[in-house]
């Protein structure tokens, strides 16, 4: 296979966009190339070593700065060096709202396997991984998937608090991660969930039970590092975090929950 920008640094792998499958209908697919040939696939770590998540009430992965920002940094500046080599041919990236869908592309590009909560876990890296892709009319030689499969040790399903997840399915309305971004009013039960797990945007409670999870590395991505807060208070700056697409007034509801929880732990 060519060597590919950034392949020096993060997981990189490729496949045949006409194997990707049904597109997902999104604005997005306009930003395809005619007569595409390839899709590049990258990933971007995020895990920081679990010094950086002591006292955590977020999700590890909203912990850096908004990740579309700096996936799209790489991106573009892998396109920009592809055009460079190839300016016959066109290049164009994505990452999170793209037309394909990651996971079984990313598993198909070689960099994974699937877990049965849906998402990918990286040998390297395990499953605290973001995805973006670069998509191209340029055929590319494709990878050679290694033959490896989630280990189906069922811990997932069994630590999910609501059960959002049954063989290799997931149940976003029973997901702890859907639960903290729905707006509005929350049910009694799910209102106690939150409280529970302490952690006012996303859950990482399947993710850290996954054996697959252990002993993986640390992000070479030096962005997330340096733009870490893993610690939300009302009233924080949002602007240049994850969360802040859904609005201010979701996660501060979360951390009122939670506030509420401490106050009575303290009577």
């Amino acid at each position: 296979m060519m060597n590919l920008p950034l392949s020096d640094i993060l997981p990189c792998g490729v496949c045949e966009f006409s194997k990707v499958g049904e597109l997902i209908p999104c604005r997005a697919q306009s930003r395809i190339p005619e007569n595409a040939k390839s899709v590049i696939m990258y990933l971007f770590p995020y895990f920081l070593g679990e010094d950086f998540y002591e006292n955590s009430n977020i999700s590890k992965y909203a912990v850096p700065a908004d990740y579309h920002v700096i996936a799209d940094r790489y991106l573009e500046k892998a396109c920009k060096e592809l055009k460079r080599l190839y300016p016959e041919n066109e290049f164009s990236c994505f990452c999170d709202n793209s037309p394909i869908r990651e996971v079984d592309t990313a598993v198909m590009c070689g960099l994974g396997v699937k877990g049965r909560n849906g998402l990918l876990i990286n040998e390297k890296y395990g499953s605290f991984c973001f995805i973006g892709e670069i998509i191209t009319d340029k055929e590319i030689d494709p990878s050679v998937p290694e033959d490896r499969t989630c280990i189906g040790c069922g811990i997932c399903e069994k630590k999910c608090p609501l059960g959002a997840i049954s063989g290799y399915k997931v149940d976003a309305s029973k997901c702890l991660s859907h639960i903290t971004q729905k707006k509005g009013e929350l049910s009694q039960e799910e209102r106690k969930c939150i409280e529970k797990n302490g952690c006012i945007w996303g859950c990482d409670i399947c993710q850290n039970a996954c054996p697959m999870n252990k002993n993986i590395e640390i992000t070479p991505v030096v962005e997330f590092a340096e733009t870490a807060k893993s610690r939300f208070t009302k009233g924080d700056n949002i602007e240049d975090r994850a969360f802040n697409w859904r609005g201010r007034a979701v996660i501060e509801r979360n951390f009122e929950i939670n506030c509420c929880k401490d106050k009575e732990n303290k009577l």
